[in-house]
């Protein structure tokens, strides 16, 4: 059973210890910096008091210009990640989309996004599962990160852009 919510500064240093950044990006301290800014959500996932996976809504949707022309003020879930890999397939990453579907319907919309990488196709499997639709747009994700020693990779991958319609009317029941 894991909980998930918002990241808190506290978390930070145990995040970093248990779901380690890539090399030197500091990646959860800079995701929780978007979040304190307004512009995205940074969720964790709990395991009583062990973080056992993370993911962000983008409020202002998708970088790519391909999508944000299709999909204009789609939020989307970002970098949904379970840690360590003998955690995945036991519901933790469905548990963290699950809440970032009600956040995003909280805020008003309809719909939430997400691009998933043409090599994943275990993720792209859970996310029709979950009832996410391609959209025909495809986009090169397009991301960096900064080695031990401090080279900078960049990283450009084929990716398409899966949407979710989340109803905006909750059931009437007789």
């Amino acid at each position: 059973m894991v909980s998930i919510r918002e990241c808190r500064e506290e978390d930070l240093e145990l995040l970093e210890s248990r779901i380690p950044s890539p090399g030197r990006t500091r990646r959860h301290a800079a995701r929780f910096e978007q979040q304190q800014r307004g512009l995205t959500t940074f969720l964790i996932a709990w395991a009583e008091t062990v973080p056992v996976g993370t993911a962000q809504i983008l409020w202002h949707g998708c970088a790519a210009p391909e999508v944000r022309q299709r999909h204009p003020n789609c939020p989307e879930l970002n970098g949904l990640g379970i840690w360590p890999p003998e955690l995945r397939s036991q519901g933790i990453g469905s548990a963290i989309i699950d809440a970032a579907e009600d956040l995003v319907r909280q805020r008003g919309h309809d719909q939430i996004g997400l691009g998933v990488d043409d090599h994943n196709q275990r993720a792209a499997a859970l996310y029709l599962r979950l009832g996410y639709q391609e959209t025909g747009c495809r986009y090169l994700d397009r991301y960096h990160y900064i080695d031990d020693h401090g080279t900078r990779h960049e990283v450009v991958d084929p990716a398409r852009f899966l949407v979710k319609h989340l109803g905006g009317v909750a059931p009437h029941h007789l």
